[in-house]
This record gives structure tokens, sequence and C-alpha cells, in this order.
């Protein structure tokens, strides 16, 4: 939910002000509380505005107040220069509400005030009507501001360059400072061996033991061994500390080839960073995406921010032609909390099975296989066409299907590796033409939305895909 700002502003002749401050208080009590029953936070301004010293002071108030968002309100007709002393003081996006009634003109108080706004190139939406049906337009952008403020002054911890050539992994930093406002702190992958060696053996031996009691766990002897899973716990352990210690807000592991070919794969601990717990109990999902992708790892922190879940990190690894779906799999990424969607770690990890790595990772260690629950969901990334980034978004549906069914699909890529059977709203013909990326990444729910508002605040272009 959003901490949204409330300016109400009013005429600026005393004697009309006089006559009407009660209505303007009274229209803005229900906004605020319609605004406050749908879960966000309010924050008012002391006074409607009646003066260009009070819209000063309001605006001013109101940005001290660390808003997400401001609504600026007119039930009455407003001197437009309130509104634009106000949005001078004020750094976020803003929306103008109108209360539409036929004895106050606080339409016309909007319009004059949005065109004021529109000739100093200060972009806003606007909006009309009763507070009850304005409120869920207003939260799905104050949702959005949310999450584009929370990429502010963040840290994201690259562990390791480019994997295996891949360019789509690797982003701008010097973009990301100046559109995103996000920092990157560049770490070797070193620091994840050394410190796995040197962390807690009795955490270790405690997370492997509780592993096998809630999963499968298929040692081989060779492959996946109770030495070779602490050692992957120690990883996850590892990385915890480099994220204590750097101040870390989401992260991405370069992994191939050096840590899967001489000392473990990254998925256990890719797995667990982003599930919203462990064996220590709940905790906050940490996104971290597998091969340091850039541009993954920060789509997936915006769905984050927005859906309050854990986000799926995928290879579109196959099209299923003669079904018309598609196999999101790529290794052990899958957060397990996706098995099952449950709120009960042990409900998530009956279902998931360690088996041993397969040829591509010579180091060996644990898959984290399951199948993604069935449900609706919401696919984006994030990618750059020239230079400029754009979302592609789209929904679809996770399915599921017998046993005998889910196997023989999964025989078709591999079998050891997490999936998520997928029916895309979007031709295939289209998807594989235009998707800018070989990483895609969801949600459950239908976070369409507050995903385009995102795009408008950030000057994204949207690039939406659709059955038409």
């Amino acid at each position: 939910m959003a901490r949204i700002g409330l300016i109400s502003l009013s005429d600026g002749r005393d004697y009309v002000h006089s006559g009407i401050v009660e209505f303007v208080r009274s229209t803005e009590d229900r906004l605020a509380a319609a605004l406050a029953e749908a879960g966000h936070e309010v924050v008012r301004a002391s006074t409607p505005v009646f003066a260009n010293t009070e819209a000063t002071s309001a605006g001013r108030e109101i940005e001290a107040a660390g808003v997400d968002l401001t609504v600026l309100h007119y039930c009455v007709w407003a001197f437009p220069h309130f509104t634009m002393l106000a949005a001078g003081a004020l750094r976020g996006p803003l929306v103008l509400v109108a209360n539409p009634d036929p004895v106050q003109p606080g339409m016309v108080g909007m319009l004059a005030a949005g065109g004021a706004l529109d000739q100093i190139g200060r972009r806003h939406t606007r909006l009309w009507g009763d507070p009850a049906s304005v409120v869920a337009t207003i939260g799905t952008r104050g949702n959005a501001a949310a999450a584009v403020a929370k990429l502010r002054g963040s840290t994201f911890g690259r562990i390791g360059g480019r994997p295996m050539g891949m360019n789509t992994a690797v982003a701008n930093t010097d973009q990301w400072q100046r559109q995103f406002g996000i920092d990157v702190e560049e770490i070797d992958q070193w620091e994840i061996v050394r410190r796995a060696e040197a962390a807690d053996p009795a955490e270790k031996r405690t997370a492997r033991e509780w592993l096998e009691r809630h999963a499968t766990v298929r040692y081989d002897g060779v492959k996946l061994t109770p030495e070779l899973l602490e050692r992957q716990i120690g990883a996850y352990l590892a990385m915890r500390s480099l994220i204590d210690e750097w101040h870390l807000d989401f992260t991405g592991v370069k992994g191939q080839p050096e840590l899967t070919r001489h000392f473990a794969t990254m998925d256990v601990a890719e797995a667990f960073l982003n599930d919203p717990y462990d064996w220590n109990g709940p905790k906050e999902t940490h996104v971290c995406a597998t091969e340091a992708d850039m541009d993954g790892a920060l789509t997936m922190q915006l769905m984050k921010h927005l859906s309050g879940t854990p986000v799926l990190f995928a290879d579109v690894r196959h099209y299923h032609a003669d079904r018309d779906i598609w196999d999101l799999c790529n290794s052990g990424q899958h957060a397990t909390w996706f098995a099952a969607r449950s709120d009960d770690p042990a409900e998530n990890l009956a279902r998931v099975t360690l088996h041993p790595e397969v040829f591509f990772f010579p180091a060996g260690g644990a898959s984290v296989h399951h199948i993604a629950a069935p449900g609706r969901m919401t696919l984006a990334r994030l990618t750059r066409l020239d230079g400029a980034y754009r979302l592609q978004l789209m929904p679809g549906e996770f399915e599921n299907y017998d046993e005998a069914t889910t196997a023989a699909l999964e025989a078709q890529s591999t079998p050891e590796w997490p999936h998520a059977f997928a029916r895309l709203d979007v031709p295939a013909e289209t998807f594989l033409s235009r998707f800018g990326a070989n990483h895609i990444h969801a949600v459950p729910g239908d976070l369409r939305p507050e995903l385009r508002e995102v795009c408008d605040l950030l000057g994204m272009t949207l690039d939406e895909f659709t059955r038409g």
C-alpha cells in the first residue's frame, strides 16, 4: 500500500473561502476515509489552501512527510496559481482529483490547474468523480509510485561479471543511477567461496537436516552428497553475510562457469534467498537473480514491491506447440514458495525434490525441483531496445497436469530442474519474434494496471502482449 499526500485547493477570495471551507473539509474527509479504508496511509495538509503562502507551506509539509504520491483535490473553484506553488514544492507524482458538483465548480478548478501544469511540462494524472469511484485508480498509481520510490537509493549487489557472454544480463550502471536511482556494488565470486567455507558448521548441519525432513533429498554419492548440500547451504549463508555487510537491497550471482565447475551450483542459495522463509523461520524475501541478470533482478524487485510475494525467475525453455504451453525452467532458481504458494514452508517443501545436478554443472550440488502451482499470473521483463528501457508485459496461467503428463513434459527438457507450465495470452509467433531476453519473471494475480503506471512514472515504453 502507498503513502499518499492530500491537499485540497480552495478559492483565494477570503470572503468566498470562509463560506465554503467546511464543504471543502467534509469532501476531503470522505476522500481521505476512502483511501484509508483501501489500506493506504494518508497524510493530509494542515488546512485547505486559500492563499499563496498556504500553497507553498502545504506543498513543503507534504513533501517533508515522504509521500509516494500527492493528490491535489478540487471540490470548488480554486485559484490555479495555488496548484503551481504547491506543485513547485512537490517532487513526486501528482494526481488531480475533481469532485463533480453542479453547485461548486471543482471540475473547472481542476482543468484550470491542469492546464497550467501542462504549460510548464509538469506531468500529472487527472481523475473526476466521487471518492468511491476514484480511490481504486488513485491506489493503483500510488502503489506504482511507492514501488518506483523504493528503487531510488537502493543498492544492487552484482556478484561476478557477465555470464557466458549473456549481453541481456548486463546493464549500464550510469543508466541505472540516472533512470532508477540505483547504485551497483561489484563483488567478486571468491567472496562466496571464502565465506561459505567459514560459515558456521552447526547451522549448515541444521539446515541440511531441515531440508532432509521437509523435502525429498536424492543423494547419489557423487553429484549430491551431504557435504555438497552443506557447501550450497554455506553459499546461502555467505550471501546473507554479504547482503548484511554491504547493505544490498537485491542481488545477482554469476555462477557459471566458475562456481558451477569448481565449487557448487547456487541453486539452493538463490531459491531460499527468494523465499519468504528458511530453516530459521519467516524472513523477508530477497530478490536474487541467477546468472547475475541485472535487468532480470530489476524486474523482480519492481514486481516484489508491487506484489509482496516472491517473484519467479525462469528461462523460456521450450514451447509445446501441441498444447500451446510454455515450459519456464531454469536450473534451481525458482523459490520453493511457488510449489504450493503456501505460508507454511512444510507444505511447499513437501512438493520439492533435491536432485543431483546434471552434466552442465561438474561441481555438483542439489537442483531444487518442483512444479509451480497453478493459477493466474502476471509475466513481465524489462528489456532494452536500442538502449532504451521497455517493459514487456503479458498475462498468463500456470497449469498442472496428471503425473504421467507432467513427467512426459519434463523429460523433453531437464526433469531435474523446476518447471512452470504456462499458457500465455499471446501467440507464440508474436512472443518469439518480439520478446527481448531469454529470462522471464512472474507473480500471482493481475499486476498489469500497476505495471502500466510504473512505465508512465519512469518514462518507459510499455510493450504489452495480447492474444488479439
